[in-house]
């Protein structure tokens, strides 16, 4: 018998009405055959009101009794769901996140799920209960309750999914599924069919708020399908799965419109910098984005990033200390900036795509300030009253509003492989994976890659303008010219400079085409390497997890590997470094990450 997980968020159980309508989803998909768990966060903006009920008690309240304040809104949701099943006519047992066996960390507000016990939720599956669980919750080796922070309701179910093997976990929310863009931004924007892990990975960190990354780190690890579905209709959702549509080569934008840029400037360009700067961050927990460091100069090098707006303050004291410790440099920041970006499996096997986002800012008038890229993703950072012009400009530009076919049904039976699986089978399978549950959350880097089939095309002194990256990348793509890593660091003095990465067998043709488009602004320099080698880590949540940044770069620097450049991804963190020293880099980390 199949296994399904339901959830449902806040807005879909808000009152009587919406709990029952849950109910009959949970009633009808057992009585289609079904083992159902059903996964239930507060009601409505109860979570909400418990904070600000805290607050008017103290104003800085304990962690710890925050967790125990904010898990009664998942108990009081569980308890009704429970009672409108009953109500439809099948049996239903309400479980809190202890009462499950969901075991964490005692980080209170943020907790980190360590392990799951099924036995008592397998008890009350196999007695024909429908499992009311709660989200968001669980308790830590000392039966303290704790949280999991925003989104752990997503965990939640994904992480049981997990761990009883589940056919699919559907997320229902108030809206059709996942977008190409937000819907309320964009209103062209529209429904994708199907996703896959990373695609959705990249766009969850990049501000697309459907899902939370670390539910979906959850479900790629395991293998989970997750069909987010809409809590309101019949409609048919998104399925997020480890391949997307194969037809998109960009599958979403994404606007994160309250950022703030971070530069050092005039920093020493040797080993270990950018390990010392990396250390600086993890060690406040400051997830930075669009870490952006151009080809250095006279033994110098600037280097950028972005972080959230809040953050600011952190990130400017732990640059000052990086600097001070450095014996050079000096640190600069921009505020009122947001960073518009396009992902897409699709990018790592077509040309062009950069020269066309690009292109479409160009036409929008928009002004890139800075650039950062991956395999799958590419970013840029925009003055904030730029930003919904060019996030409309990018959907327009890629067609991104071109309806797809719907998917076929999904089924919910098991493989034909797990067919004869005997119930011993099932219980070692389950316990193997509980076993790995405690390390489930950690630092995830499964593989590294060196790339030293690549060379390296630098422009500098480029004017500051609209206009400028689209010339020089529609140049290349007209060349036939595949671009990899691209940098655009943050102009001084109204120039700028944009470093990017090609096949070394395209390099002349790359360096033609290349200035052909330069010879439009006087005073531009191109120069090139052919002796680079590209070398990147591979996982799950690399950009949110600060120590795997802090990881990497204090492996090469006790290598006295030097960065050229760096991009930094959900999925991928890349670096440019000398070729000579490719083999030792590589080596290094895979003896950091624990790879064979």
């Amino acid at each position: 018998m199949s296994i399904i997980v339901q959830k449902f968020g806040g807005t879909s159980v808000a009152t009587p009405e919406k709990i029952l309508v849950a109910a009959q989803r949970a009633v009808a998909a057992k009585r289609a055959g079904n083992q159902v768990v059903v996964v239930v966060s507060a009601r409505g903006h109860k979570t909400d009101e418990l904070i600000d009920l805290a607050h008017e008690i103290s104003e800085t309240p304990p962690a710890r009794e925050m967790d125990m304040l904010l898990a009664t809104g998942e108990q009081e949701s569980v308890a009704l769901m429970a009672m409108a099943v009953q109500k439809l006519g099948e049996q239903a047992i309400s479980m809190t996140g202890a009462q499950i066996g969901i075991v964490t960390d005692s980080t209170h507000t943020k907790a980190r799920i360590k392990a799951i016990s099924t036995e008592r939720l397998r008890h009350a599956l196999e007695a024909g209960k429908i499992v009311i669980a709660a989200g968001f919750q669980g308790i830590d080796d000392q039966f303290n309750i704790t949280t999991l922070g925003r989104g752990g309701s997503d965990t939640t179910a994904v992480a049981l999914a997990a761990v009883l093997k589940a056919a699919v976990c559907e997320i229902y929310t108030d809206v059709e599924g996942v977008f190409t863009t937000d819907p309320r931004l964009v209103r062209e924007a529209r429904k994708i069919p199907r996703v896959s892990y990373d695609d959705i990975l990249e766009l969850a960190s990049l501000g697309a708020g459907v899902m939370h990354s670390r539910s979906i780190e959850f479900a790629k690890k395991y293998s989970v399908p997750v069909l987010v579905r809409p809590a309101y209709s019949d409609g048919e959702g998104t399925l997020i799965a480890p391949h997307g549509d194969d037809e998109d080569v960009v599958t979403g934008a994404a606007l994160a419109k309250a950022e703030v840029r971070v530069s050092l400037w005039d920093i020493p360009d040797r080993p270990g910098v950018m390990s010392l700067v990396f250390t600086k961050m993890a060690e406040r927990k400051i997830p930075i984005d669009m870490v952006v460091q151009n080809v250095g100069s006279h033994g110098l090098a600037n280097v950028s990033f972005t972080v959230e707006q809040d953050e600011l303050a952190e990130t400017l004291t732990a640059a000052q200390q990086a600097v001070d410790e450095l014996g050079s440099g000096q640190v600069q920041h921009g505020t009122n900036l947001s960073k518009v970006s396009v992902v897409g499996t699709g990018m790592q096997t077509h040309t062009g795509v950069a020269a066309q986002m690009f292109s479409s800012l160009a036409k929008a008038g928009v002004n890139i300030l800075m650039i950062t890229t991956s395999d799958i993703k590419i970013s840029v950072l925009v003055d904030r009253n730029q930003a919904q012009a060019s996030l409309q400009a990018v959907h327009e530009g890629f067609d991104l509003h071109r309806e797809q076919p719907a998917l076929p049904p999904l089924g919910v039976s098991q493989p034909d492989d797990e067919s004869d699986e005997t119930e011993r089978d099932r219980e070692e399978r389950a316990r193997d994976v509980v076993s790995r549950l405690a390390s489930m959350e950690d630092i995830v880097v499964s593989q590294v890659e060196l790339d030293a089939d690549q060379a390296l095309v630098t422009l500098r002194g480029l004017a500051d303008v609209p206009g400028v990256a689209a010339a020089v990348f529609s140049a290349n793509a007209q060349a036939g010219v595949v671009v990899d890593m691209i940098v655009q660091n943050v102009s001084q003095s109204g120039h700028t400079n944009i470093s990017f990465t090609v096949p070394r067998n395209d390099l002349e043709k790359s360096v033609a085409a290349t200035r052909t488009a330069a010879v439009n602004w006087t005073g531009a320099e191109i120069s090139f390497d052919r002796e680079i080698a590209k070398l990147s880590v591979l996982g799950i949540g690399l950009r949110t997890h600060t120590g795997v940044g802090e990881k990497m770069f204090r492996a090469l620097a006790e290598a006295g590997v030097n960065i050229k450049m760096i991009s930094t991804g959900e999925v991928r963190i890349s670096t440019v470094i000398d070729l000579p020293h490719g083999q030792a880099a590589y080596e290094s980390l895979m003896k950091a990450f624990g790879l064979k």
